[in-house]
């Protein structure tokens, strides 16, 4: 999760979108393994069973998109271990509470998902499945004992670290390699995660804890929310191909974020200039000198969005890669701000997606594997290893 300022108004690209699109997206179970819903409502808390002003997220949108198992993200900020508040295990177990609290107030359109066959389930009795993942592994504490306590609360992937080195992982954004990858107590976390059916999550981790992780693990890893490196280079927070051949290798498989900064050079080129302006004035994101930079910069430099089209090169360059067995969709959805592509702002534009597949001449099974089939293998043979 990043969480980005709002910026101006957008135009959508008018993009015609066929019966067959609608009726994918509608019949099909449409997997997104990254929404930031839980820390959004934390923050200012909507009613996401009903229509919402704000968010990318609620139960119109998702039906209207086909969007019917978005994992749940359990984000804790990676400030709270490095300034030594704590683990964020309390925050853990408050956004836990929020996302149950969906599918208790209304159970006729929510319901928690434990398991594969509980999105099967759903799926057949038209519930939205709300599995979880937690985003950074703080909460771990350094205390094996709560990997149980959390799977026994719903989660099922741990994204090991965030925006800093935490005590499992460094972390892409941190130069600070404190662990050289993983640390002691991380190699133990990816064995034990193996062992109770928790799925890995590699994105937001160096590049040396990636590498190591695969060494470890004996089931498939996930890339929760990453895209492609060769279309951002230099931003080791996404993928690069090598270490996509060995995600494939592995039997993983890489969830492609919607950011428009996450799949364009043009607007993490846009972001670096505004970070160098920050510099030169000796000010940060966030203060009052910043905030007059960022107006100027934006009246004189408008963000450049990224687009559908954007997204699907990063799509097509993992299955032209590596095979359309790696690839699916981790949208960030609630999680980047307002950066999200022009025609992907929210999860009722899923179509969209499926229509752009369509006319890059994608087969419907093709299709059914990015929107979900592959994350679900991957999941499956979690399970079964854990078994």
């Amino acid at each position: 999760m990043i969480i980005v300022s709002s910026l101006s108004s957008f135009s959508l690209q008018a993009i015609e979108v066929s019966e067959k699109a609608k009726n994918i997206a509608k019949n099909s179970i449409i997997a997104d393994s990254h929404i930031d819903v839980p820390y959004r409502i934390n923050k200012k808390w909507e009613d996401v069973t009903v229509a919402t002003k704000g968010g990318d997220f609620d139960y119109p949108r998702a039906k209207l998109g086909g969007l019917n198992a978005p994992f749940m993200s359990i984000y804790i900020p990676a400030t709270l271990e490095a300034d030594g508040k704590d683990f964020g295990v309390q925050l853990a177990h408050k956004l836990i509470d929020s996302v149950e609290a969906i599918a208790a107030r209304a159970p006729d359109k929510f319901a928690i998902a434990y398991s594969t066959s509980d999105i099967e389930k759903h799926f057949k009795q038209g519930l939205i499945s709300l599995p979880m993942g937690m985003e950074n592994g703080s909460p771990m504490a350094g205390d094996i004992d709560n990997l149980k306590l959390f799977y026994d609360r719903g989660i099922r992937y741990i994204t090991l670290s965030h925006s800093l080195a935490n005590h499992i992982a460094d972390s892409s954004y941190d130069l600070r390699r404190k662990w050289k990858g993983l640390s002691d107590f991380g190699k133990i976390l990816v064995k034990e995660m193996n062992d109770i059916g928790m799925m890995i999550d590699i994105s937001h981790v160096s590049d040396d804890a990636f590498y190591q992780t695969l060494e470890i693990t004996r089931t498939p890893v996930i890339a929760s929310h990453s895209s492609l490196r060769k279309f951002t280079p230099g931003f080791e927070r996404n993928m690069d191909d090598n270490m996509i051949k060995a995600l494939a290798k592995n039997g993983g498989v890489i969830q492609i974020n919607f950011g428009s900064s996450f799949v364009s050079a043009k607007t993490r080129m846009w972001g670096d200039t505004l970070s160098a302006k920050y510099k030169a004035a000796g000010t940060s994101y966030g203060e009052p000198k910043a905030k007059e930079i960022e107006a100027s910069y934006r009246a004189a430099s408008p963000y450049p969005y990224a687009n559908l089209e954007t997204v699907l090169d990063h799509i097509d360059h993992v299955k032209n890669l590596v095979g359309i067995d790696y690839v699916g969709i981790g949208s960030d959805f609630d999680g980047v701000g307002d950066s999200l592509p022009r025609d992907l702002k929210d999860v009722s534009y899923f179509p969209h997606l499926v229509q752009g597949l369509m006319n890059r001449g994608y087969s419907e099974s093709e299709i059914k594997k990015v929107l979900a089939g592959n994350l679900l293998r991957v999941w499956r043979a979690v399970e079964k290893a854990a078994k």
